[in-house]
């Protein structure tokens, strides 16, 4: 969600910042800042819109200075405007803040420091710990750093911050408590930001905070990290593999547009070194530690939100057809306050693109306090998840820049499938014959899926079709009903055209009231175990006048007879549909989006990284 970067050293700070926010767009904000160290005193620009935005506020101003911060925002507590943007300061310009987060009882703390005579000028929960900072040093007569552990102390709630002050002109002050941040190494120089992605261009070499851990960075002195308890803690220092290419378009108009068409490149990667049709073999080294316990596992319970929920339903299929043990599909903002009923042979898997959802971490914790063994599955490597679970895999993909994850869910089904087969392999649950079909299939997808991209300009006609109506329903069955769900998050998401996706045999009890001339029914009718029972669904929608698009297997005549428009796939295993049917429903939300004029990479309201309820 907000990006926060920081850098202190020999370098002018103001261009390193402003890239640096610009490196963290995708991650979603409504406003954007930045506060200098000039002389005594701090200096800070900020306003609502985008960086570039705040690029245009800040020509003709002096922007000189090599201590600095900067901030884009997504507003939780406070509308977004010039005032609730960040950074925030003390009134006499000496001390400055960015802050990731919220903090819970901002309200009991405002109250407080109001009666002690502090005046607020935002609505925002962290102005509340600028003064609580200002009001410790000063009365307390503490150094700034103190003070700032001390403030940390008294916050419930999230934080990730950087504070800077004209006592320290040389000094960032870092922690992290549910929000990620890094520290990056440069020669006499140090840099912090929330992703990595705003450092790389400048470092390789970084330190992942882990919660409740503070850091004072000066150039010159060496990296001592401690914890908001005052308990000095080992770090360690780790390269970063993150490549500067994958951050740029590559050609591509949009960011979406070029990870859509990285998808065979991706869903190679995720299967590089874990799969091998010459010696029969998949194995994931991420968790061959402890293959025992997920072979002995009384149930996978499967936690993620969003797209990862939908990847994850998608795993229900899988691992039940293939490994039969009973799976149970949570999304993590719920599973967290619903008390479920965790036993310690539980095995629960936590999906994640960022690995820094807030509440798929919440649901780790409550998991792991029950005894349960933990997986993770990620696309960032060092991520709060990767870290907080006892086993995972990555899934390689690579940096995912568009908001509308793309290329996240298919390697993340991809890794699934591989995990369900490996185990089902371990098992015994599976005939020799079938898993060998299995892995040369899977073999395949990437190939087939480029044959999709291929055609892609067949999809830009039906997008033409789509683009006006204000309602798209999706159908799907069996591991179809996934995709269905994830075809009509991607059209809402960027397109803002009403869509829902539902079993299609559910569409009886309900959503067939809708259906008219005017209601597209976009129906996922490939070769499967239920397709006679789709074909039936979709002479349903027919005879009450609604539009057709069909997903079809290739070579099908009757579905298409059928439709109003027709997407074909190439046949494959039903179990690896969702990689190949996901494609086309990508790119047509995609052409949607650009035919209305939307903001395809940076849809209004929604961030990348999830890590606030």
């Amino acid at each position: 969600m907000c990006g926060i970067v920081g850098y202190t050293g020999n370098r002018e700070a103001f261009p390193i910042l402003i890239k640096g926010l610009h490196r963290m767009e995708y991650r979603g904000y409504d406003s954007a800042g930045v506060a200098l160290l000039q002389g005594d005193e701090v200096t800070v620009h900020k306003c609502r819109g985008k960086v570039s935005d705040l690029e245009d506020f800040c020509k003709g101003k002096d922007l000189s200075g090599h201590l600095g911060i900067a901030h884009t925002r997504w507003a939780t507590h406070g509308e977004p405007n010039d005032i609730n943007a960040h950074p925030h300061f003390t009134s006499d310009h000496k001390i400055a803040l960015i802050h990731n987060g919220i903090i819970e009882n901002h309200l009991v703390l405002r109250k407080a420091l109001e009666k002690a005579g502090y005046l607020f000028n935002s609505q925002t929960d962290t102005e509340v710990l600028i003064h609580l900072i200002e009001d410790i040093k000063k009365n307390e007569c503490l150094d700034l750093a103190e003070a700032v552990r001390l403030a940390l102390s008294q916050i419930i709630g999230t934080y990730a911050v950087i504070v800077i002050s004209v006592d320290n002109p040389n000094t960032l002050i870092v922690a992290r408590k549910g929000s990620p941040l890094i520290i990056g190494f440069g020669k006499d120089e140090y840099f912090a930001a929330s992703d990595a992605a705003a450092l790389v261009e400048y470092t390789r070499k970084v330190v992942y905070l882990n919660n409740e851990e503070m850091a004072v960075l000066t150039p010159g002195n060496d990296l001592i990290v401690k914890t908001i308890k005052n308990e000095i803690v080992p770090h360690s220092i780790q390269k970063l593999r993150m490549n500067i290419n994958e951050l740029e378009k590559g050609g591509f108009e949009h960011f979406m547009l070029k990870e859509i068409f990285e998808q065979p490149r991706t869903i190679r990667e995720s299967m590089r070194g874990r799969l091998s049709v010459e010696r029969e073999v998949v194995s994931l080294g991420g968790i061959v530690e402890y293959e025992e316990r997920l072979l002995q596992a009384r149930r996978f319970i499967i936690v993620a939100c969003g797209t990862s929920y939908h990847a994850g339903l998608v795993a229900e299929h899988l691992f039940e057809d293939l490994i039969r043990i009973p799976v149970e599909v949570e999304y993590a903002s719920e599973f967290r306050y619903r008390n479920p009923v965790i036993y310690d042979d539980d095995v629960v898997i936590a999906i994640s693109q960022s690995g820094e959802t807030a509440d798929t971490l919440a649901a780790i914790e409550l998991a792991r306090q029950k005894g349960a063994t933990i997986l993770g599955i990620c696309n960032v490597v060092g991520s709060s998840i990767a870290r907080a679970t006892h086993a995972g895999s990555y899934t390689h993909a690579g940096p995912e820049v568009g908001v509308a994850s793309t290329k996240a869910f298919t390697s993340q089904v991809t890794v699934l499938i591989l995990m369900a087969l490996c185990l089902a392999k371990r098992k015994g649950k599976i005939a020799k014959n079938k898993y060998i079909r299995l892995i040369e299939e899977l073999e395949t997808i990437p190939d087939k899926v480029q044959k999709l991209l291929d055609n892609a300009s067949a999809i830009e006609k039906i997008a033409q079709y789509i683009k006006d109506f204000n309602n798209v329903l999706y159908l799907g069955r069996n591991y179809n009903f996934p995709v269905a769900l994830e075809g009509a998050l991607k059209l809402k998401e960027i397109s803002y055209i009403h869509a829902e996706g539902y079993p299609a045999a559910e569409m009886k009890h309900g959503p067939i009231a809708l259906i008219d001339e005017n209601m597209p029914v976009i129906v996922i009718a490939t070769n499967n175990a239920t397709y006679e029972k789709v074909v039936s669904n979709i002479h349903e929608v027919k005879t009450r006048k609604g539009k057709i698009i069909s997903i079809v297997s290739e070579g099908n005549s009757e579905v298409r007879n059928l439709s109003d428009y027709v997407i074909e796939i190439p046949q494959t295993h039903e179990m690896f549909t969702p990689i190949l049917a996901s494609v086309p429903l990508q790119l047509l939300a995609y052409y949607v989006a650009v035919l209305r004029g939307k903001n395809v990479d940076q849809p209004r309201n929604l961030a990348k990284s999830v890590t606030v309820e």
